[in-house]
């Protein structure tokens, strides 16, 4: 793909919608795209994480290490796995697995954060979907308690 054309692919990840087509421009010259056979495993779970993966073609079986860290399910083109291990150090909490063959871009950690040095307005566009979604998770799980306390 076209250098335009990353870009343009980058502006439909919901998390990378919010940070401008120059920030997306700086990822787009940095990311590596990796190519996967039916199959191939992209990551285990439990190993360090140093970036994020986008699939851009095909799809990843996503297999929890364990059960209470959920059911195994599927992402697409579009999707951003590991969007924590963007901004933090953290572990997979899945084994990723090409269900076909499947692309992916990889953007580091590295190159994530020095893209928000380098925009600061970019940065403060990902501080607030933070927050954002913080808020929703206290939301829900206040919902949760409620009715776990009517239960009682």
């Amino acid at each position: 793909m076209a250098l335009e054309d990353d870009i343009a692919f980058f502006e439909h990840v919901p998390t990378f919608a919010v940070l401008g087509k120059e920030a997306l421009r700086i990822l787009a010259i940095g990311a590596e795209t990796k190519t996967l056979q039916s199959g191939a495993v992209l990551f285990y779970a439990g190993e360090l994480a140093d970036g994020g993966y986008v699939v851009q073609e095909g799809s990843l079986r996503m297999e929890p290490s364990s059960p209470p860290e959920g059911k195994e399910f599927t992402v697409g083109p579009g999707t951003l796995v590991g969007e924590m291990a963007l901004l933090i150090d953290t572990v997979c909490s899945a084994t990723a697995i090409a269900k076909e063959p499947t692309v992916v871009i990889r953007i580091s950690r590295s190159l994530f954060r020095k893209m928000l040095e380098g925009y600061p307005g970019a940065a403060q566009k990902v501080r607030e979907m933070m927050a954002k979604r913080v808020g929703d998770w206290t939301r829900e799980l206040g919902s949760v308690k409620l009715s776990l306390d009517k239960s009682e």
